[in-house]
């Protein structure tokens, strides 16, 4: 493209990260902008407009300013390919533009001279920019994270090249803010301070439309969803496999959002987009405009508290709800995002598509996204019970989006008793109620009958009972709309229709199955009568253990396993996930005594895994184990067992896949809850052995095949073949002197500190493209150092980049690593093992237990206490502390994936 010829003639793509001046790819309706935070030898900001092909460019050294007094100086420079919207990173020394670069802003922008905005119309919007550039003076409207509304960029009379940034007066428009405070990345995260030291956040150079394209998967624009609902549960609860929100009191809506328009649908398909025209307004502004959001829209209190009876005054009323009143205002709070950008994100799992709602929704006054914590449920629920919220809401990290389902997954807790009943009659009023009415008559459905709840007579004023009669008169009928005429002793009663949805709060039910001190709350125009059932909540503890896997139930359930287990008994039967389990042997040592620690028996290895299963659990899930027994200790005969061929308990679960070794099919075991964890550990499988590899496909490997069976061919083209991480496996070979003859090295501190040394430097390197290294020890003698990525490729290739890596290393420290398989070869380095990467071979999980005296535990780290630490600092007896401090340093490893595209293919 000539337009790029400037462009390249400036760079030598053999020495820059830039990309290349190809044109890149249209991937919207509407046309792109973007601004480039740039310290080269000056700190400046690079402004950009997608327009015919090519990013239109200008450089503005002080930035932009929202405060229209300011006339920023913006100098014309060559155009940039369209590639260059998401570049981010470090332009090296002796580079044109050498220095630093984040994308400060991105969105969408459209011409906006004579008041018309053509958004969505990529073809009418480049007409009107083409005409505006050649006049001199653009006049635009951006809808990006940092820069929204009018903005005119205006050439001025010195040359071509001279031009000036300028704000123009709207509501957007803020003289007293410095819009330049907002330092970070809005595509990573990361400063420019960040980049300088080293560190990198996010997923550099990757859109949130690039994301989701990876994690999600191409789906039409949906016309209709049925929200996903929750499950009633009788308590808080606490678990780092779970994160908590509040539970909002307001209407449940679906927005769909489109170039074309808002539309805002209620949990029943009622459209309310004229209802709400400021919330429609900010998400058709929105940066991104193509999107389905779930959420609640609230009415705020003086408070600022949600609050119920505001907000069904405002629909009661009929009004255009903006606002119910200046100290009332409404407000959609979106808690996910089931659709962008021609992506489908209902199979991605919530903690992703969490992140990317988070990217991509540009808070405002009527738009807010909804905060969460993760793991502390019960404080959680404490702290929003004293702001007088209704309750919280409990999602598993990982769940997909289920429409129309009451799922497990996701569960509520409520601080007061409220639900839905239908209205079926009312009663009539007395003394100062004479003219209106005395109480409704509710019920619910059951077996597809309605029965009657009670009578709700308090909650009312006089508007509201005036409000009620008119909206009952049409709906009056002579025929009792409940399966049987409740006995309403003596009084009369008027039935209606069982059209209208009422909200009602209680203290609880009678064993009569009616309710007590009811009060009414407001009519529901978001809900469906025949939808309206009993909520009762379930015992939390029994239906997480049952139904999300024993693995995932609460602390006490782990606490009961570990009480059986905390006296001298030899043998122990356990009740887990609705089978007896029996333990066996539990005082055999399977470890012996050191000058340092205790004898470790087949007790302590069970507790420790019972201990340790909330954060080992999420690494093991979904993987093909390969079982490492030692039924007599370390010091006795130790067995490999990939598949299993024997009787198992019915918890556990199996896959079933073709194995070189049999020439046929196997089962291999899957550890994906707490009971089979336990019964391998009474196996005596002291080391678990997970594959890199996981046999679900969702959400970033719908491409790979799902026959696992039947030949090599079929596993060598399935998801098993299509590895999570790239690994590192660094063992020292510098040895103690103690060791016997053709022996391998012992754990020694020069040994050690030489590994410390390596790993900084494949540190270093890892992200200097831009790739996140996570670390543990090994357990033994050395470290892994883990490289989530995406499942684009197969073994063979992640094989081929880990030994590349290698390769750049060695360059750089050929005195002390090697890549040599010759053990003669190895000595007095470290040796970089890239064959791990493998489906043959398996790496110790993350807080496995080893073979080893001292029963060392492959433990994750923090990079900044690597130059502290020993590997005999992480025990049976340490790490169960040390996690209940810190957390699990891995838990975001599977949601930290790079696409390795770029690196790979040159793209």
């Amino acid at each position: 493209m000539r337009k790029l010829e400037s462009y390249r003639r400036k760079r030598d793509f053999a020495r820059t990260a830039e990309p290349g001046p190809e044109a890149g790819v249209e991937s919207q309706a509407s046309l792109r902008f973007v601004v480039q935070k740039h310290a080269a030898r000056r700190l400046h900001y690079d402004f950009r407009l997608e327009m015919d092909g090519v990013l239109k460019s200008w450089a503005v050294p002080k930035g932009p300013s929202v405060d229209p007094q300011q006339k920023r100086f913006a100098a014309l420079v060559e155009d940039h390919p369209l590639d260059y919207a998401t570049f981010e990173g470090v332009i090296a020394d002796g580079n044109y533009g050498a220095g630093h670069v984040i994308v400060w802003d991105t969105g969408i922008y459209s011409p906006d001279d004579d008041h018309r905005l053509s958004f969505g119309d990529r073809n009418a919007s480049e007409e009107r920019m083409r005409r505006q550039l050649e006049s001199g003076k653009l006049s635009i409207t951006l809808r990006g994270h940092k820069l929204r509304g009018s903005w005119t960029l205006v050439r001025t009379a010195k040359g071509p090249a001279d031009w000036l940034l300028i704000k123009h007066r709207d509501a957007h428009a803020d003289p007293e803010r410095e819009v330049l405070d907002h330092e970070g990345s809005v595509l990573s995260g990361a400063t420019i301070t960040d980049l300088r030291a080293g560190r990198s956040a996010g997923l550099p150079g990757r859109s949130v439309r690039e994301q989701a394209q990876a994690l999600g998967r191409r789906a039409p624009y949906p016309t209709t969803v049925k929200p996903m609902l929750a499950r009633l549960v009788d308590g808080p609860f606490s678990h780092p496999a779970w994160l908590f929100e509040p539970k909002l009191d307001g209407y449940r809506i679906v927005a769909f959002v489109q170039p074309g328009g808002v539309t805002l649908r209620s949990r029943n398909g009622k459209d309310l987009t004229s209802r709400l025209p400021e919330v429609a307004q900010e998400l058709a502004e929105q940066a991104e405009e193509e999107m389905v959001l779930d959420g609640e829209v609230v009415a705020l209190n003086s408070e600022g508290l949600p609050d119920f009876g505001l907000l069904q005054e405002a629909l009661g009323r009929d009004r255009r709800l903006g606002s119910v009143g200046p100290e009332a205002p409404l407000v959609y709070y979106p808690f996910d995002l089931l659709y962008l950008a021609g992506v489908s994100l209902r199979q991605t799992p919530l903690t992703q598509r969490k992140s990317l709602l988070g990217q991509a929704l540009v808070p405002g006054e009527a738009v807010r996204p909804v905060e969460y914590v993760e793991g502390s449920g019960e404080a959680f629920f404490e702290a929003a019970t004293a702001l007088g919220l209704e309750g919280m809401l409990a999602k598993r990290k990982d769940s997909n989006y289920e429409p129309a389902a009451r799922s497990a997954a996701w569960l509520k807790v409520k601080a007061v008793q409220a639900q839905d009943f239908v209205v079926a009659g009312y009663t009539p009023g007395e003394g100062a109620r004479a003219s209106t009415l005395g109480a409704i008559l509710v019920g619910l459905y059951d077996g597809g009958k309605l029965q009657f709840a009670g009578r709700v007579g308090s909650g009312f004023d006089q508007a509201e009972l005036d409000r009620l009669l008119t909206m009952m008169a049409p709906l009056h009928t002579r025929r009792c709309p409940f399966g049987t005429t409740p006995d309403l002793q003596g009084s009369a009663a008027q039935w209606v229709r069982p059209n209208l949805v009422a909200r009602v709060k209680f203290s609880q039910w009678t064993k009569d199955g009616l309710l007590r001190a009811p009060v009414f709350e407001g009519l529901r125009a978001d809900a469906s009568p025949r939808a309206v059932i009993r909520e009762e909540g379930a015992d939390v503890r029994q239906l997480l253990g049952i139904e999300a896997g024993t693995s995932e139930g609460p602390q006490s359930e782990r606490d009961a396993v570990l009480a059986q287990l905390s006296g001298r008994e030899d043998r122990v039967l356990l009740e887990l996930a609705g089978e007896r389990l029996s333990l066996t042997n539990l005082n055999k040592e399977l470890w012996p005594s050191t000058s340092d620690a205790p004898p470790v028996t087949k007790r302590d290895m069970i507790r420790y895994y019972v201990q340790i299963a909330p954060a080992l659990l999420p690494h093991l899930r979904d993987r093909p184990m390969t079982l490492t027994r030692y039924p007599n200790g370390i010091d006795g005969k130790s067995f490999y067992q990939k598949h299993w061929g024997g009787p198992m308990p019915g918890f556990v679960k199996t896959v079933s896949l073709f194995s070189s070794h049999r020439e046929g099919d196997g089962e291999y075991i899957l550890v994906d809850n707490l009971a089979t964890l336990v019964w391998l550990a009474q196996l005596a499988d002291i080391e678990l052995h997970p594959w890199l590899s996981r046999v679900v496909r969702e959400p970033d490997a719908l491409h790979t095949g799902t026959v696992l069976t039947g030949s090599k061919e079929a596993v060598e083209s399935s998801v098993l073949n299509h590895p999570d991480f790239l690994v590192f496996d660094l063992d020292p070979y510098t040895y103690s002197g103690k060791e016997a003859a053709g022996a391998e090295p012992e754990l020694n501190r020069r040994a050690f500190s030489q590994a410390v040394e390596v790993a900084h430097s494949l540190r270093e390197l890892l992200e200097g493209l831009t790739l996140t290294p996570f670390l543990k020890t090994s357990g033994k003698t050395g470290l892994h150092i883990y490289v989530p990525v995406l499942r684009q490729y197969d073994f063979s290739v992640t094989r081929r980049a880990c030994q590349t890596v290698g390769q750049f290393l060695l360059q750089h420290r050929f005195r002390d690593v090697t890549l040599e398989w010759s053990v003669e070869k190895r000595t007095g380095k470290v040796f970089l093992d890239y064959n791990q990467n493998s489906r043959s071979r398996n790496m110790a999980a993350t807080y496995s237990l080893r073979p080893l005296p001292g029963a060392p535990v492959s433990t994750p780290l923090s990079w900044e206490e690597l130059e502290h630490v020993f590997p005999t600092d992480f025990t049976i007896w340490s790490v169960p502390q040390r996690v209940e401090q810190l957390g699990d340093l891995w838990g975001g490893v599977l949601e930290a994936k790079h696409d390795l595209r770029g690196l790979l293919e040159g793209g």
